[in-house]
Parts: C-alpha cells; structure tokens; sequence
C-alpha cells in the first residue's frame, strides 16, 4: 500500500504527464485517474479543487524544474555566450517539450484568468529570464549587441523548443547539432563576411 506522499506524487505525475501531452482541455480527470488505476472521485482528496488546481500545480512544478535546470546548464559552462546557449539548448532537448504555444492559445484561456497570469509569470521567471539574463551578461561583456534581448531570448527558446516537432525520419543529424546551428547563425547573422 502506498503512503499519502506516494499516492499524491502518482497523482501528481500523471496529470504532469497527460498535461504536458494533451494540454489541459483535452484532459480529464478520468484521464488522470485510469492512468494510475483508481477512481476519479479519488482524485479530489489529492486535489480538492479538481482539474484546474491539480494543472496549476503541476504546471508551476514543471516550470521551477526548468528553471533550476536551465540556470545549472547555463551557470556549470564556459563564460562565452555560446557555450552557455549551448548548454541551454542542451538542457531543453533532454527535457519533454513545453508546448508554449498551445499552453498560450489553449490551456491559459481555459483556465481563472488570475491563475492563467500567475502561471504566465512563472513561464516567464523560469525559461525565459535566465536566457535573457545569459545574453544581458554577454552584453555588457561585448560579445553580442541588441536593443531588444527579450525578442531575442524568446526567439531562442522558440527556434529550440521547435525541435522538438521534428519528425525522427527527416532527422539529417541530432537535435542539439541542430540546435548549436541555430546559435551559430543567430550569433554570427546570415549575411556572407
């Protein structure tokens, strides 16, 4: 018999999972509960507040992991910008993707707007702001130069994360070689020297 940490933490990891592959209106708490093998009026001694607090929850824990795991690749590597988005990218592609989109367009709209600008805050604290802050600290080191580093920090968040969609067969070489290509052309620009 499991204990309540455990049987919560089943819990919780299973509607991390299914949210992270369905998305929060594509889910049900029927969902969650078969994926684990109880019933779903279980579910609310885990979560009294149903679907939406057990996608909150889940959903804020999923971002402070990739918080903590973003600022660690960034902050264990070489000081050079590209070492750093590098090791970023490295650090997203091991990582189930995020679908931003989808949680932007689809999962936020579907939930209390209070809660839907918390987690858009949260989103942002934790896979944009370190990479943003990485290109700040390039900045006023010299190496790179851009007026808007936030467009730029969510535009590498997005080139990387996008790798995620490409289809293992039309694959020419690994997602990071992929990723690093990113970089290097974002960095040194596509126009011929």
């Amino acid at each position: 018999m499991l204990d309540k940490k455990d049987a919560r933490e089943r819990v919780l990891a299973a509607a991390e999972r299914l949210f992270a592959q369905k998305g929060y209106t594509a889910v049900t708490l029927r969902d969650i509960a078969a994926e684990i093998g109880i019933r779903h009026t279980s579910l609310y001694h885990h979560a009294p507040g149903g679907k939406e607090q057990l996608f909150i929850e889940v959903t804020e824990r999923n971002f402070q992991h990739h918080r903590e795991g973003l600022t660690h690749a960034i902050e264990t590597t070489a000081p050079d910008v590209r070492a750093k988005l590098c090791a970023a990218a490295d650090w997203l592609l091991s990582q189930p993707p995020m679908d931003m989109l989808r949680m932007v367009y689809s999962d936020m709209p579907a939930i209390d707007p209070v809660h839907a600008e918390r987690l858009s805050q949260v989103a942002y604290a934790s896979v944009l702001l370190p990479i943003e802050a990485t290109l700040r600290e390039a900045q006023q080191r010299g190496e790179i130069d851009h007026a808007d580093l936030g467009l730029i920090a969510g535009g590498v968040l997005g080139m990387i994360e996008s790798l995620h969609a490409v289809p293992e067969h039309v694959l020419r070489q690994s997602r990071p070689a992929m990723a690093y290509a990113l970089i290097d052309t974002l960095l040194n620009g596509l126009r011929p020297r």
